[in-house]
């Protein structure tokens, strides 16, 4: 197993076994406590506890080396396993902003009482808060050092319950006061930040199984590159492909129909090997096609 796997297993693993104990305390403490947006938070670490599980399944699908029916090996599990941590998300928020809305009409129209929460309930958020943040600046870190989607996606989780329980303690200390109906209020204000986080999540990460150009210079980098090679006079189609951690590119470059096939070759692979060069971090392969081109048309290609 590679260092990027070991690190990759390490924060899903801490983050499974931190989201467990605060599933089982937030949802006690927040039914003893008579809190909304705790026992929310307590529903959405649950749905994390879920996920994580789904994530160490994909994850060690995603190690597999390269076969013959998947050349390019399994990484591409890693981005849809970060689709799934984003649909989690998604549905858990949606369902809690519905459940902290039935709570607010029930106390506003007098169908149920609210009894305030215990003061017990804002030390389990502050806990939950200070460890969150740890786990945030943790599984961040770690994302830098992999560039693993599905890392990014349980960064932005873990900001995302950073904010929740700031609502919750927001929303117990403004019911103290007399708000009663600001704790579930607060439980909403978690579900909206829940459902933000999931829709971001799944939006990034399908954008990268589209083969999205990793950044709007990438594309102008790799022309730039290309066209500084003797004998490119143009490019007619490039295309990138994400595969886990690392990109191919294939590109079809114009040269002087008049050239033999073997200096043709010689172009190619001059192309390839600056490109390589250039982006060795970030580039698995690099793929060369020619056709004859009649003038210097440079800047004239397409990404794809």
């Amino acid at each position: 197993m590679s260092d990027r796997d070991q690190i990759t297993g390490k924060t899903v693993n801490l983050g499974l076994f931190c989201n467990v104990g605060l599933a089982i305390l937030k949802s006690l403490v927040g039914i003893i406590g008579h809190s909304q947006a705790l026992l929310a938070d307590g529903i959405n670490s649950t749905s994390d506890v879920v996920y994580y599980l789904v994530v160490k399944f994909f994850m060690r699908q995603a190690n597999k080396p390269a076969d013959k029916e998947h050349p390019y090996g399994h990484r591409q599990l890693e981005s849809i396993s970060a689709i799934v941590v984003g649909a989690f998300i998604l549905t858990t928020g949606i369902a809690i902003f519905w459940q902290s809305l039935n709570k607010i009409f029930d106390l506003v129209t007098g169908v149920e009482t609210f009894a305030s929460a215990s003061s017990f309930v804002v030390l389990i958020a502050f806990l939950t808060l200070m460890l969150k943040v740890y786990l945030y600046f943790y599984t961040k870190k770690n994302f830098s050092t992999t560039q693993n989607p599905t890392i990014l996606a349980l960064a932005k989780d873990h900001l995302n319950d950073i904010m929740a329980s700031g609502a919750v303690i927001i929303g117990v200390i403004m019911a103290k006061f007399g708000i009663l109906w600001m704790d579930p209020a607060a439980g909403a204000i978690v579900a909206i930040f829940i459902v933000k986080t999931g829709i971001s999540i799944i939006f990034q990460s399908s954008s990268e199984l589209m083969d999205a150009v990793p950044d709007k210079d990438f594309g102008t980098i790799v022309k730039d590159i290309t066209l500084s090679v003797d004998g490119v006079r143009d490019i007619e189609d490039l295309g990138i492909h994400r595969f886990g951690p690392s990109y191919t590119i294939e590109m079809i470059i114009g040269v002087d129909g008049d050239i033999t096939v073997d200096e043709g070759n010689k172009i190619s692979h001059k192309v390839e090997e600056k490109l390589m060069n250039h982006f060795h971090d970030s580039i698995r392969r690099v793929t060369i096609h020619f056709h004859p081109s009649s003038s210097d048309r440079g800047s004239h290609f397409k990404v794809s």
